[in-house]
């Protein structure tokens, strides 16, 4: 069976493959910001001091670490409403399951993330910092935070890319995302080639760009001394 490039390209430009590359972006996007913020409380916890936080912090990374994305879909989407039968309404949609999901899954990967870029900035400025009478607070969001940032932009960049693909997965509950809607042609049509090539090329200009994005905030956010600047870019000797 050849290659039928009209219905490739027809696929490409379709609004079905758009709508489910967006609704694949927006899920990605949203669940790293909830991750984020969850995985940052669950790296406080497990620097606190306090054995049952760190016990709480250490236990969520291992059992959601442990356990694969597509279960945690299928036991969000199928167990939740028996367990809560508010979640039986029409606005529990398979799109807030995935969210809760894979929000939940990831916040235990950017825990970590969190976790070693807090740790990686020297306790000696924190030391000092106090010694001159700066609150625990404000030693964390004016002086460990701004450097912790730096130093988690590229592992959370690639994380982020990961939970790009892992939407993927979205489809079991039958959420329209690109992949689904793939699917759901190559069962109509039989036409394989045609509809996954489609939708791999979206993947791959989606995260084409988002590279791209990571090395421009890699770019703004790297450490440089003046002294190495200056090795790297000697000053111009007067003619």
């Amino acid at each position: 069976m050849e290659f039928d490039s009209q219905i490739f390209w027809k696929a490409l430009f379709s609004m079905e493959y758009l709508r489910g590359a967006g609704i694949a972006l927006a899920l990605a996007l949203l669940s790293m910001l909830a991750a984020s913020i969850i995985g940052f409380g669950i790296a406080l916890c497990r620097r606190s001091g306090n054995a049952f936080l760190e016990g709480f912090g250490a236990a969520y990374v291992w059992f959601f670490r442990a356990i694969p994305t597509l279960l945690i879909f299928l036991v969000v989407w199928n167990v939740g409403p028996q367990l809560f039968p508010p979640l039986k309404e029409k606005w529990f949609n398979s799109f807030l399951a995935c969210w809760i999901g894979l929000s939940i899954v990831e916040a235990a990967y950017m825990a970590e993330i969190i976790r070693s870029a807090l740790a990686s900035v020297d306790s000696g400025q924190e030391i000092a910092a106090r010694s001159l009478g700066i609150s625990p607070r404000r030693v964390l969001y004016k002086i460990v935070l701004p450097q912790a940032v730096k130093v988690a932009t590229a592992p959370s960049s690639n994380e982020f890319i990961a939970v790009l693909k892992y939407t993927s997965l979205a489809s079991v509950i039958s959420l329209q995302e690109l992949m689904t809607v793939a699917g759901i042609n190559v069962s109509n049509t039989f036409k394989y080639a045609e509809y996954y090539s489609a939708a791999a090329v979206y993947y791959l200009v989606i995260v084409s760009v988002l590279m791209l994005v990571q090395r421009l905030l890699e770019y703004r956010m790297r450490w440089v001394s003046l002294p190495a600047a200056r090795g790297l870019f000697p000053a111009r000797r007067p003619a």
